[in-house]
């Protein structure tokens, strides 16, 4: 897919679209001034335009006397329009598309002047440092003008272009859902909007449209997509923007394996039409707890190995204290096998302490394996039968080196402790050291694209300050059939649940059928199955302490929606933001986001938010305090 630029008025054909076989041919172009040479008889400049870059050359032999003159005023960012004839250039650049041609110029229009002094420059050095980021977003209409990030938003638009008729192919149906809506009770703090017309009352802006595409489901829409807006009033981070655009779907009469057809598909289609890259589908499944405990965390990066093996048992019947000591406890003993990590000094082996503490561990232990036996830290308290035994287990072999970490893990499933909270597992740690020598041997295939689904991730969370469950995705989360009974049998009777039955109810392994999409370590994609039994419903609100009446008050639209006979339905909602960031190899979402904001929330270039006039306040019924 190409995304060319016609002719206008102003133009004959975009200056980055000449080619040789434009030579002999007249043109008219417009642009900005990219850069210019002034060589005194000779003046050269890179005109630009969003299809790229030309060079128009001004010569006595063909420019006019006072076309040349004023080519020699121009300035970096000046707004022109040049004619002449395109010619074939003497010498050739191959590091652009159009670099065997150039625009030998006839006539020059300055169409606006740029002020002198930029306050930053568009032609940059692919090694030279760029400002800082603030000052870009402060400009951020000038930084947009740089070709790499004029690039990134034809990834996006590329990607967003797929998407829609991948879908569209598929049966589904785009529908636009409101933008005002009700505050929801779950997850992130919500934007509020309030009502001028409704005295104290309040909108909401969208933290996604999952209230109304379950609603389209019930309308028998059948299959419903979006590329939505939302927002969330959330602390921010590299990947995160308080405003950001996901793929939205939702589909009826399906299970699992049908919305995982579809994702993988979107996905395929979409890397091959903007990459040209071939993806392997279907793609592999793996359990929430089988990626904690064989990688550490619920997002793995499969372009390498590196699993985290379990040694707890082996481990014990050595003479070293530490292992020891975890016997009779729900500590455990963890490790990661490193092919010829061996050959590591002792310096980078002490930077593995560091390593594990980053993830929560108190330190790393580590032996490696050489011609004559082990070395290392526990490689003495280990006797023949437990060397064997590690050695079977683990597939430890000459030049390996084994990392270890002691404690709990979540993957073990851990109750909560004395005061009610969720003991920190140290899978953390392990996901911190796998990355970290995967990294360091270079274990990593940056050329791999490596997908998979992620499932049966917990029904239940639990808020240790309200001492109460709450939902792990959403409330209207379908629980896994096999523990239906279990959740029916602690919700009996009427009212919710008590404290001590939720405390009982978390240390059930509760599952979903929630599933999340990881891509190369990154979370890409979330959904599930939803609830579409009132009954089940209704057992999962009493769960998480929502009562009838309060039900009604939060979610009355839709409980009134199913009595009326729902669908089963599933959906997912695909980070368009991070896929266009990935495409692009960009290093953080504001490389993709037209105009992003800052990790303050604050945008720089428009100056928002800002304070409003008293009598727009007065207006909405609002008095800010201190007034």
């Amino acid at each position: 897919m190409t995304e060319t630029l016609s002719a206008t008025a102003y133009r004959t054909i975009p200056a980055g679209e000449l080619r040789a076989e434009h030579a002999g041919s007249p043109a008219r172009l417009a642009g900005w001034v990219h850069r210019s040479r002034d060589l005194g008889a000779l003046v050269f400049l890179d005109l630009r335009d969003r299809a790229g870059l030309v060079q128009v050359s001004f010569d006595p032999t063909w420019t006019p006397a006072d076309v040349l003159a004023a080519a020699r005023e121009l300035r970096a960012e000046d707004v022109v329009q040049v004619e002449g004839t395109v010619e074939r250039r003497i010498k050739v650049n191959p590091n652009l598309p159009s670099g065997e041609v150039e625009l030998r110029a006839t006539g020059l229009r300055v169409l606006t002047r740029a002020e002198a002094t930029l306050p930053i420059q568009v032609d940059y050095a692919a090694d030279e440092e760029l400002p800082a980021e603030d000052l870009r977003l402060r400009y951020r209409y000038l930084d947009l003008r740089r070709p790499e990030l004029q690039r990134n938003f034809v990834t996006r638009h590329r990607a967003a272009h797929s998407v829609r008729n991948f879908l569209s192919g598929e049966g589904f149906l785009e529908i636009e859902t409101p933008v005002l809506t009700k505050p929801t009770p779950e997850g992130a703090r919500d934007f509020l909007v309030p009502s001028r017309v409704h005295r104290g009352e309040f909108y909401a802006l969208p933290q996604s449209p999952q209230l109304y595409k379950q609603l389209l489901m019930v309308s028998g829409f059948d299959r419903y997509y979006q590329i939505a807006r939302c927002l969330r009033d959330e602390d921010l981070r590299a990947d995160r923007q308080p405003e950001f655009t996901q793929i939205d779907a939702e589909m009826s009469f399906v299970d699992e394996e049908d919305v995982f057809r579809v994702g993988e598909g979107m996905m395929a289609t979409l890397w091959r039409d903007v990459l040209g890259v071939e993806i392997e589908t279907p793609f592999p499944r793996m359990t929430y707890v089988e990626a904690l405990a064989r990688y550490g965390t619920d997002k793995p990066d499969l372009r390498f190995d590196l699993p985290v093996v379990d040694v707890t048992e082996i481990l014990q019947r050595s003479e070293f204290r530490l292992f020891q000591s975890t016997m009779g406890t729900a500590q455990r003993i963890r490790g990661i096998r490193v092919p010829g990590g061996a050959r590591m000094s002792r310096r980078e082996t002490d930077e593995l302490q560091d390593v594990a503490k980053r993830g929560g561990a108190g330190g790393a232990l580590w032996v490696k394996r050489g011609e004559d036996g082990l070395s290392g830290q526990f490689a003495k308290a280990l006797d023949e039968a437990t060397l064997n035994a590690f050695l079977g287990v683990t597939g430890l072999e000459v030049g390996d080196l084994f990392v270890a970490v002691v404690g709990p893990f979540r993957s073990a499933r851990m109750g909560l402790d004395e005061d009610g909270r969720v003991p920190t597992g140290l899978e953390a740690a392990a996901d911190e050291l796998r990355r970290h020598l995967a990294r360091k041997m270079n274990l990593v295939d940056e050329s791999k694209h490596a997908w998979l689904w992620v499932t049966e991730f917990p029904l239940f969370d639990w808020d240790p300050e309200a001492g109460r469950l709450v939902s792990a995705h959403h409330p209207f989360t379908m629980p896994h059939l096999d523990d239906v009974l279990a959740l029916f049998a602690a919700t009996e009777g009427e009212g919710t649940i008590s404290a001590d039955d939720a405390r009982r109810l978390y240390t059930l392994p509760m599952r979903s059928r929630a599933y999340d999409a990881v891509y190369n370590g990154n979370e890409m994609a979330s959904g599930s199955v939803r609830i579409h039994d009132p009954e089940l419903q209704r057992r999962i609100f009493r769960s998480l302490g929502i009562g009838e009446q309060e039900a009604r008050t939060k979610f009355g639209f839709l409980l009134e929606a199913f009595r009326y006979g729902a669908p089963p339905h599933a959906g997912f909602a695909f980070g368009l933001d991070r896929i266009a960031m990935l495409l692009a190899r960009a290093t953080s979402l504001r490389e993709v986001i037209a105009f992003p904001k800052t990790n303050s929330a604050r945008a720089l270039f428009e100056g928002a938010p800002t304070p409003v006039a008293s009598g727009d306040l007065r207006d909405l019924h609002i008095r800010t305090l201190g007034e």
